[in-house]
């Protein structure tokens, strides 16, 4: 089994045989709303946003709220969060739901959870206000992120 430094945290990590990288620490929630994000990001995904709702509720750590511009691109998006987390950590979401209808996908991980949304509703649900009191960082691409 290989091991490296990583980066990041500066601990030993063991590295995905498949990958090349580390692998995801099944313990830490920002790592996986990050690789969500990115998966998000893979297919194109607009205005990626990751909330921190931890300290404010104890239904997860993370939200990942993304837009998709049809109910076929949701579909593709979530479809790519699914299979990358797979991937790289082996695991399947808890739940999902909307996959038939597109508009909204939501995948529940336990500590993360993802939301891949229209434009029409994410407006109407306006998620990002409703949870405005947690943390919230907009995702940028290539593993980047900013205070919002």
């Amino acid at each position: 089994m290989a091991e490296a430094v990583d980066p990041a945290t500066g601990s030993a990590a063991e590295i995905h045989p498949a990958l090349g990288r580390p692998k995801l620490d099944p313990n830490d929630s920002k790592a996986l709303a990050l690789l969500a994000a990115d998966a998000c990001d893979d297919r194109k995904a607009a205005d990626i946003v990751l909330i921190r709702v931890e300290e404010i509720s104890s239904i997860a750590d993370w939200f990942v709220i993304a837009t998709g511009f049809s109910d076929v691109q949701v579909r593709a998006i979530a479809r790519s969060v699914e299979d990358r987390i797979e991937e790289e950590s082996g695991r399947l979401p808890l739940r999902k739901e909307g996959q038939t209808e597109g508009r909204w996908v939501l995948l529940d991980y336990g500590e993360v959870i993802v939301h891949a949304l229209t434009p029409e509703e994410r407006s109407y649900y306006d998620l990002e206000s409703f949870w405005g009191h947690g943390d919230k960082e907009t995702y940028l691409g290539s593993e980047q992120s900013a205070p919002a």
